[in-house]
């Protein structure tokens, strides 16, 4: 409230009353000033890593599937890849490439004749490193139901496997956590399967 030119200034000065919290109440103290960054305070500005991590991070969060759909489960990838409800995009995944050269996941969904076996492996063969395969439905991990003398059991007999989703079909979350622990490995370090494969030969 201004005064005015004639009124005195010296008014008592009126403290208004403090209000007590009632019993249980949580009071929280006001915000403290945060202190001023000095030159030798770096750990909270600036951020130190190494440049296999970055590569490591920039290849789980930007694999670029190569969709080898062979049978019913290439419904449940295509609806995952496809459908905005699933939302594949958050792991840089939602362009499916047409050549083995410019992907690095290789999804095999559905059975795998042993006509197909060699041209999986030829395409296989021309991804780049590192690739990563994933085995999506009963059939092509396992064989499923056909197990008989026109069916591979299991496409991880012609190219190694990193990452196994059962089921007949598999639901499209189902994919979406294979892809999730996919990118875990990469983050942690663990090498895909070919590397794996041509350490051991």
């Amino acid at each position: 409230m201004a005064l005015r030119p004639d009124a005195p200034h010296d008014l008592p000065h009126t403290v208004p009353p403090t209000r007590t919290p009632p019993s249980g109440a949580v009071v929280i103290p006001p915000a403290q000033v945060r202190r001023s960054l000095r030159s030798t305070d770096l750990d909270q500005v600036v951020m130190t890593t190494s440049l296999e991590k970055i590569f490591k991070m920039a290849t789980a969060n930007s694999m670029w599937p190569f969709g080898f759909g062979l049978a019913c489960c290439a419904m449940e990838m295509i609806a995952m890849i496809s459908s905005a409800r699933y939302d594949v995009a958050r792991f840089g995944s939602e362009v499916v490439r047409a050549t083995p050269r410019q992907s690095d996941l290789m999804i095999v969904s559905g059975r795998v004749a042993h006509k197909m076996a060699e041209p999986i492996r030829q395409l296989y063969e021309q991804m780049l490193e590192p690739k990563y395969v994933m085995a999506m439905g009963a059939c092509s991990s396992t064989g499923g139901m056909f197990s008989n003398y026109s069916i591979l059991q299991g496409v991880d007999k012609i190219v190694p496997v990193d990452v196994y989703v059962p089921g007949c079909p598999p639901r499209p979350e189902a994919v979406v956590e294979g892809l999730m622990v996919l990118q875990e490995r990469i983050k942690s370090g663990i090498p895909s399967s070919s590397i794996n494969q041509e350490t051991q030969s």
